[in-house]
This record gives C-alpha cells, sequence and structure tokens, in this order.
C-alpha cells in the first residue's frame, strides 16, 4: 500500500509559516527522536532560510540514546542549527529552550527587545505539549491523534519571549515510502492514510534486523522468526489476538504490535540512524 496523507488545512499551514517568518528571529522545530529526518518537512528548510533554528528532538524517552546522541552531532553540524533532546513533557528539560533561544539571539529578549520564535513541526510530534509545558499553562490542544492543531495563535511567554504557533504541516509528497512508513509506525500519519498490517510488517522487519533482544525479551520469544509476518503472528498469539479456529486477527495483532512499539513498551527503540539517511541520495530518505 502507498501512503500519502496530506489533510487540506495543511496548504494553508504552509502559506501562514510562509506570511509570519520574516517577523521571526529564530524557528523551534520539533522533531520525533526516534525518526529526526522522517518528521522534518523539507519545505519548512526553504521557508526559514538563513533563519538560525534549533531542532528539538522530542520524545527522546521513547528512542534509543545511542542513536539520538549520533542525530545531536549530525545536527549540530549543519550552520545554524543547534539540536535538543528532550521529552517535552519535562518542564525542567525544556526550560533549556529559551537559554538557547537568548544565547543564539542575543540582542533580543530583553525589555522592549521582544524575542519571536516560531514553533513548527509536523502532526503528533509533540509540537503543542512543548509549547504549553514552555507557557506553564495549556495554551495549544494536545491529543494522541494528528492534525490536532489547525489555526495559529501568538504566545507571550512573559520572559521577553513570543512563540508563534502553527498548524502541524507535512510535506503533500511522501516520496520515499521508507519515510512514509516510519511516520506511520511512530503515529504521525492519520488512520485513513495508512494500512495497519502492512505498516506493522515493516515495523517488525526493522525491529528483527535493530532490536531483536528487545523484541524477544518484550514478548517472550524463544528465537526471532524468520520472517515479518511470522513476527506479527506470535504476537498475535502470545497475546490472544485469535479469531474463529484459532487463526490469529493480523489486524488486532498489527494494532498492538504498533500500540506497544509507540509507547515505548518494546524498549527504547530509533527507526532511522544518521548513517542510513547519509547513504541515500542528497542525505534525506525520501
Amino acid at each position: 500500500m502507498t501512503i500519502e496523507w496530506y489533510p487540506g488545512h495543511m496548504a494553508k499551514a504552509k502559506r501562514q509559516i510562509a506570511e509570519v517568518m520574516p517577523k521571526i528571529d529564530i524557528v523551534i522545530e520539533v522533531l520525533d527522536a526516534r525518526l529526526p529526518v522522517s518528521s522534518a518537512n523539507p519545505m519548512l528548510e526553504k521557508l526559514r532560510g538563513n533563519k538560525p533554528c534549533i531542532k528539538v528532538l522530542n520524545k527522546s524517552d521513547l528512542a534509543d540514546p545511542d542513536v539520538t546522541a549520533s542525530w545531536v552531532e549530525y545536527f549540530d553540524q549543519q550552520k545554524g542549527v543547534k539540536a535538543i533532546p528532550l521529552d517535552a513533557r519535562d518542564r525542567s528539560a525544556t526550560g533549556q529552550i529559551p537559554k538557547l533561544c537568548r544565547r543564539i539571539v542575543p540582542h533580543k529578549g530583553k525589555p522592549g527587545k521582544t524575542l519571536r520564535a516560531m514553533v513548527v513541526g509536523i502532526p503528533n510530534v509533540g509540537k503543542s505539549t512543548l509549547i504549553n509545558t514552555l507557557a506553564g499553562r495549556k495554551m495549544a490542544r494536545v491529543g494522541d491523534k494528528p492534525a490536532i492543531t489547525t489555526c495559529p495563535q501568538q504566545i507571550d511567554l512573559r520572559n521577553g519571549i513570543h512563540l508563534a504557533d502553527t498548524p502541524g504541516l507535512l510535506w503533500p509528497d511522501i516520496r520515499n515510502q521508507k519515510s512514509a512508513y516510519r511516520l506511520a509506525a511512530s503515529g504521525a500519519i492519520g488512520e485513513g492514510g495508512m494500512d495497519y498490517v502492512s505498516v506493522a510488517l515493516f515495523a517488525a522487519e526493522y525491529l528483527m534486523d535493530r532490536y531483536a533482544e528487545a523484541l524477544a525479551s518484550r514478548y517472550k520469544l524463544a528465537e526471532i522468526p524468520e520472517s515479518a509476518s511470522a513476527l506479527v503472528e506470535q504476537v498475535g498469539r502470545k497475546r490472544g489476538c485469535l479469531i474463529a479456529g484459532g487463526k490469529v486477527d493480523l489486524q488486532r495483532a498489527s494494532e498492538l504490535l504498533l500500540r506497544e512499539l509507540r509507547a515505548g513498551l518494546i524498549g527504547l527503540v530509533s527507526l532511522e540512524t544518521p548513517g542510513e539517511i547519509l547513504e541515500v541520495e542528497g542525505g534525506r530518505d525520501r
């Protein structure tokens, strides 16, 4: 199945970002630490131009810490970019962001010189959670489904910094299906744009290759099956995802595997590495 998901309001979001960008001092791009390049929007790079950028690797509490460290090094080598891994729900961790904004834009964030930051990110990477934590109050809607934020808003952090919130923005054409399947596995793709069984098979194959021990431990497997389909079937059988005749309900088994992957129950898992991205044309696995 080809994954393609582009809600209509996102075209409007692109226009809104382009209109506000000239007034912005720094861009805060929220990424999923488990798949930082697949969860980045190539259009944002063009829209921000030479504006400095903080790349927030959110959900780092779910990601492989060694891989996350490699991603921080990868992004920090880019001009005007600083990467920070964190859990957007952690107030002490997010407290680094205003300090970093002032360090990168030292002439702003003072009385009479408001520092204007724009928070951007594709759906379901935790953008609204980050904003609420920074503000210390509920300013943006938060949900476990993508495309929750649909209208732009201005937020005064009351510390000399103003945030411009924007709707989640996803590119209109996911050209590389590996990136699309990573996004679907992470929960960034809406249910109507993906097939659970296909995505679970993709995730299972990756986990078997990179995190076999974690799989064996989570599902009490004596050995890892030879194929992704056999793994999903074993998981379903062990968890009682059965239908008439004792057959495994692959839909339920797939949903269970993806749900546990997204919740970090299989372990700390990253779905892409800098090495994998650099192997493909142009440094982007798309």
